[in-house]
């Protein structure tokens, strides 16, 4: 069965971690009303400075910070598509749309959305 995924890496202060684990609790279930398979937040065990490249290069992680691994798993990349216009627009959601609000620099974050290749 194809599947689309949405993946997310972000740097999270850990003094923030309990304010955005709060704030991805309200998250999964707006995306799970909103088509949403599955919802996944991950935060890092074993993620150390690469030679060339890392995920805490990636967000260019600063002391005191954890990275945060997350994915949203879709039908498909129509479904992701028509979730994420109704996910933007969800008053749950509000708050934390003002990068003040954010409990994370939404500057060193990012996203795409992929293609399955492989689904066993």
């Amino acid at each position: 069965m194809a599947r689309y995924v949405d993946g997310f890496v972000l740097p999270i202060p850990q003094a923030k971690l309990a304010d955005y684990k709060k704030m991805a609790r309200l998250a999964s279930k707006v995306w799970k009303d909103h088509g949403c398979l599955q919802y996944l937040e991950s935060v890092e065990d074993d993620v150390k400075p690469g030679k060339w490249t890392s995920f805490p290069q990636s967000v260019k992680l600063k002391k005191g910070e954890v990275v945060v691994f997350a994915f949203a798993i879709f039908k498909s990349r129509k479904a992701r598509d028509t979730a994420n216009k109704k996910i933007m627009s969800d008053p749950r959601l509000a708050k934390y749309m003002d990068p003040k609000k954010m409990p994370f620099d939404g500057k060193r974050m990012f996203w795409g959305g992929f293609k399955t290749m492989i689904d066993v």
